[in-house]
């Protein structure tokens, strides 16, 4: 059959055309369905890790957000932070008003839209206080991103610190070596640690953009540029004054049980046998 997902109604007209029943209802289906133990219909996507230094570069991440670095435990006046940029948020001014939810029924965004442009959501993440520092910018690339590190290396308690570590993703802002030496070399305090390739499930500045993405910026239902602004701008004040630092569980254990089993999945090549 041409199809990697059947509806109910397709599964009953093919149990009573290919007379495994006379005659069975959807609702009874369903719960067969429910009771099995495969469940085909379902699916979960995943990535397989190809950064040739992977583990190493996991390692290290996740030892900073247990507080370690080197071996060594991380003092009060050391901090941890992430950070990423959310792109193209666009302001999408509908053609009609917005209607608001009423009795039985549901808010209604209108389909059409005039764009009014696009912009950047830049943010640094502090892992441990759970405090967002953030700008929004025309666009990304190395300047943007300057500008994000400045503003946040020259405000307390980062201004101060003795070391603070920027954990990144290798987006083209600051990706590879020249990156480090250009950060490290403008700010004496900084250390640049590099996610491994694909491996964005690692960043917790991701955690926060999803909930920028559920909490602000969906519908999208802005008139321009500048109401995007404001209003990340209010909510990041919102989020720090009651936030807490994520619930983060994923330790060097779990990681070092994930690298044995996808060893086993994929095992060494054999040998060439000597002549």
């Amino acid at each position: 059959m041409p199809l990697s997902r059947w509806s109910l109604a397709e599964l009953v007209a093919e149990a009573v055309s290919s007379g495994i029943v006379a005659t069975v209802s959807a609702a009874t289906v369903w719960r067969w369905l429910m009771a099995d133990a495969i469940r085909p219909w379902f699916h979960r996507s995943w990535i397989f890790p190809r950064d040739p230094a992977f583990a190493t570069k996991a390692a290290v991440v996740l030892d900073l957000y247990a507080r370690l670095f080197e071996g060594q435990a991380l003092g009060p006046d050391e901090y941890v932070v992430t950070a990423d940029e959310k792109t193209s948020i666009q302001a999408r001014c509908r053609c009609h008003p917005t209607l608001p939810p009423g009795k039985a029924r549901l808010m209604r965004v209108e389909h059409e839209y005039e764009r009014g442009g696009a912009l950047a959501y830049l943010a640094s993440y502090d892992v441990h206080r759970a405090q967002v520092s953030g700008r929004c910018e025309a666009t990304t690339g190395i300047a943007p991103f300057g500008r994000l590190v400045e503003q946040v290396m020259t405000a307390e308690p980062y201004a101060s610190a003795k070391r603070v570590f920027w954990i990144v993703d290798n987006g083209s802002s600051h990706r590879g070596k020249r990156s480090v030496d250009r950060l490290q070399g403008e700010w004496k305090n900084l250390r640049l640690i590099h996610l491994p390739v694909h491996a964005s499930w690692l960043d917790q500045c991701e955690i926060y953009f999803s909930i920028v993405q559920r909490k602000v910026v969906k519908p999208n239902d802005f008139t321009d540029l500048d109401q995007i602004e404001a209003r990340l701008t209010a909510f990041e004040k919102r989020y720090n004054a009651v936030a807490t630092p994520f619930h983060w569980k994923y330790t060097r254990e779990d990681l070092n049980k994930l690298l044995e089993r996808l060893d086993a999945h994929n095992p060494p090549p054999a040998l060439p046998v000597a002549a």
